[in-house]
């Protein structure tokens, strides 16, 4: 089922959290944070919205981190109901796909529960005071990427939000397969 987010709450505090990733260490929103702000991406393997756009994700982590961005995903699925979004599963991503930034594993969906993540992916751009400045779309795309050379949303939001500290104040929500919640969650 198709989720969009809610609107950005500008300010709102990133919360704290240590999670395991993919590459076998363990990291905290201090770990990840960038000296001008911190994007983590709610995202996980079988999501068509995702692996639509993945790429681009790729990209733009990598364009973000030269701009003083940290970036980190998370996932939070259910990996008993969605065995694809094992953390095993998560390993063998990670490496295939090169990521450059750290892949957590949210298995107690604590995290997911305390950003009110709706969605993969399910982006939240902050600023280098971890105020919330960005909960927006990656771009055009939905369940099939969009062509190439469409308006990078989630790129210029975070550009913005490296040089001034703020985000824009008109965002357009990023839509996806809703977070694979346990029984009783």
């Amino acid at each position: 089922m198709a989720v969009e987010t809610p609107v950005c709450d500008f300010g709102w505090k990133a919360p704290d959290f240590t999670l395991p990733a993919t590459d076998g260490k363990r990291y905290s929103l201090s770990d990840i944070a960038g000296p001008k702000g911190t994007l983590v991406m709610f995202i996980c393997n079988h999501c068509p919205y995702v692996l639509a756009v993945l790429d681009r994700i790729i990209r733009d982590a990598r364009d973000l981190s030269e701009l003083g961005i940290g970036v980190a995903a998370i996932c939070s699925n259910d990996a008993e109901a969605y065995p694809e979004d094992s953390f095993e599963n998560m390993v063998k991503m990670a490496q295939e796909r090169n990521f450059p930034f750290p892949y957590l594993h949210d298995e107690d969906q604590s995290v997911a529960r305390a950003y009110g993540a709706a969605c993969t992916p399910d982006f939240f751009g902050f600023n280098a005071d971890l105020g919330l400045q960005y909960r927006g779309r990656l771009d055009a795309s939905r369940r099939e990427a969009a062509p190439p050379d469409v308006r990078r949303d989630l790129y210029e939001a975070m550009k913005q939000v490296a040089e001034t500290g703020r985000g824009p104040e008109d965002q357009i929500p990023s839509m996806g397969c809703s977070i694979k919640w346990k029984d009783g969650a």
